[in-house]
């Protein structure tokens, strides 16, 4: 397995760079003014909330913090922005999964631009409702469980609901003028940005509960998840691929040959597995709501405690499950084996067509393995925080989930902005 290297004082001279230049200068400054809107928006509370009660319940309940921590302390406000883009996220999540099951859907994929944007437009659909779902959600989960929001009637329901359903919507169309305008996926960005701001309320918490000792431990914890999450993000297998090709000159035939490589990732799902499986061990303490002060609300929210071992359990076994479904699911879209018989090529030693096909499916299940048992671990590395520090693991200064979050979208970023600079010959600065 290969790793990339990258080197800070390249990465600062290419920041120089790019604000030397004009057109990467009003990039950058778009995006910064974008995720510096955001912020703002996530300062507005809905209309009739007490934010001062909200802040007290959230900074004293581990299920709340850890909702708060990926909403960049927007939930906590109960703003109008409080459920992000996540909504929007969990939508783009379930149209990939569909893709490969609905032969509509499929047939769009393959129609190039034009059925990429008629997908985007039916995850904007369906990204309406889920927020509506979600943010009733969040409404009974307060009032029930919490006991805000005493004031009760369809009409101020349905207020809430709509105030926040078109704020996320706002914020997904605000993440998609960074990515037209601006540099990096803004959709990315914004969840990257709520995440990071959070850091220094919790570096605050954790010094006024705990002392400046476990501070420090836990920032060397979290430095060293980081540098973990970087370390297997950006390693990969290269597997050898030969190609040969036939060149008729006059009346004579050549044939050609050439080698490359294929560049198989440990962890090829990226952090979809983790979102999703967040989603997924979330969502009981949001159904649990429902069910008002009662013995069930009582035990769902008993097991399903991220202060409690049961829910890092299922946590990490939903994360493994969904990173195999995931990376096999995007495996079978790529259909590596037949691009490669198309293009003529084949790997050494082994034969094209189903053989390669088989050797290319052991490959990715062992490097799935691995990646599968990583991301696992990352995503229970705040539970053992707390055996570190003693800090609740939700109180992480950052979590394994936001670190795995902000270490993808920095890199990607990077990617972008070495990109812009290679095309006005600038020495790129990512190895």
């Amino acid at each position: 397995m290969q790793q990339k290297q990258s080197a800070m004082p390249r990465l600062a001279q290419a920041m120089i760079d790019a604000l030397k230049l004009p057109d990467l200068r009003a990039r950058l400054l778009f995006t910064l003014g974008i995720l510096v809107i955001f912020r703002f928006m996530a300062q507005v509370p809905v209309p009739g909330v007490d934010v001062e009660q909200l802040e007290r319940v959230f900074s004293s309940s581990a299920l709340l913090s850890m909702l708060n921590l990926f909403g960049g302390g927007a939930m906590e406000r109960l703003s109008i922005v409080a459920m992000t883009v996540y909504p929007y996220i969990t939508a783009s999540i379930v149209m990939q999964l569909l893709v490969p099951v609905i032969p509509r859907l499929q047939a769009l994929a393959k129609e190039g631009e034009a059925g990429r944007n008629k997908i985007n437009m039916y995850t904007h659909w369906l990204t309406i409702p889920l927020a509506a779902i979600q943010g009733y959600g969040v409404i009974l989960l307060l009032r029930n469980q919490y006991g805000i929001l005493p004031f009760e009637g369809a009409l101020a329901d349905v207020s809430i609901v709509l105030t926040l359903v078109a704020g996320t919507m706002l914020l997904v169309w605000l993440g998609e003028l960074i990515t037209e305008r601006g540099l990096g996926n803004g959709v990315s960005l914004i969840i990257c940005a709520g995440i990071v701001v959070t850091v220094p309320g919790a570096m605050w918490q954790t010094y006024q509960t705990s002392g400046v000792g476990d501070l420090l431990k836990l920032i060397i914890f979290s430095l060293a998840v980081i540098v973990l999450i970087i370390f297997v993000t950006e390693a990969y297998r290269r597997i050898p691929v030969h190609y040969s090709k036939s060149i008729i000159r006059g009346r004579r035939m050549y044939r050609q040959s050439g080698s490359s490589y294929i560049p198989l990732k440990v962890n090829m799902a990226g952090m979809i597995p983790l979102i999703f499986a967040m989603a997924v061990v979330l969502l009981p303490g949001q159904i649990g709501s429902y069910f008002g002060d009662n013995i069930i609300a009582q035990f769902i929210t008993t097991w399903f405690d991220p202060a409690g071992w049961f829910y890092w359990l299922i946590f990490f076994i939903l994360v493994v499950a969904f990173t195999f479904f995931y990376t096999m699911i995007i495996f079978e879209q790529q259909d590596l084996p037949g691009t490669l018989q198309k293009q003529g090529g084949f790997v050494p030693g082994i034969r094209p067509g189903k053989a390669t096909s088989e050797y290319l499916n052991k490959v990715i299940l062992r490097l799935t393995c691995a990646g599968a048992l990583f991301l696992g671990i990352v995503a229970i590395m705040p539970f053992f925080s707390q055996y570190i520090a003693e800090v609740q693991p939700a109180f992480m200064i950052i979590s394994s989930a936001g670190a795995l979050i902000v270490v993808g979208v920095a890199l990607d970023t990077m990617r972008q902005l070495e990109a812009q600079l290679l095309m006005r010959r600038y020495e790129g600065f990512i190895k």
